[in-house]
């Protein structure tokens, strides 16, 4: 007797958007690991030797649901000002990688997010051009030991070499809350923006 046995063979492709940088020049040493498909708890560890730092990136890691591991070094001695730039520069640059070919992907998204007075609102475009429009009001010029001036650079070097566009507001009375709401609202309009709704590339060109 013959017997005719049916297989169905189920093949599951996992996509791992991720990527590492590696930075190294004369003022600092960058090493930056990124994920935008974590494991929904925002893992990882941050370490750049300035605290109030490593706090605002593991904000926008935790609530992005992204896994983030960035060991810094730098010439902290002069300023903080070449280690965020640096780190700007390499998560950014990251975050670019790990879009891949960016086939499905929402490509906008939008986030505004509350602390305590403070709110925060971020705007973002995988556009594949990286443009900034900051419109923040601090009261102080630093928060925390970090200068409030090097929050507007960090996300002009992370959204060029992310090449996004990136649309960010905060207002509030304290500037420890304006800062954290910021890094907050990010990590969420980011998650939103990689979200895989699709299956062709977001755009009447065909690529981003």
């Amino acid at each position: 007797m013959l017997v005719c046995l049916s297989v169905t063979l189920l093949v599951v492709i996992v996509v791992l958007r991720r990527a590492e940088v590696v930075r190294r020049t004369g003022e600092t040493d960058v090493t930056v690991s990124f994920s935008l498909d974590g494991e929904g708890s925002g893992a990882g560890a941050v370490d750049t030797g300035i605290r109030f730092f490593d706090h605002m990136l593991a904000s926008f890691a935790k609530h992005g649901r992204f896994d983030l591991r960035i060991r810094a070094v730098g010439d902290l001695e002069v300023d903080e000002h070449h280690t965020i730039e640096d780190v700007g520069i390499a998560l950014g640059s990251a975050i670019w990688e790990s879009f891949g070919d960016r086939a499905g992907i929402a490509r906008f998204g939008e986030a505004r997010i509350p602390m305590d007075e403070a709110i925060a609102s971020a705007v973002v475009d995988v556009s594949g051009r990286g443009y900034l429009v900051y419109n923040v009001g601090f009261r102080t010029s630093f928060v925390g030991g970090m200068g409030t001036r090097m929050v507007r650079h960090f996300f002009e070097s992370l959204s060029s070499n992310a090449r996004i566009t990136l649309h960010l507001e905060a207002a509030g009375e304290d500037d420890h809350h304006i800062c954290e709401a910021l890094f907050k609202a990010f990590g969420v309009a980011l998650r939103r923006s990689a979200v895989l709704e699709g299956t062709g590339v977001p755009s009447t060109k065909g690529v981003l």
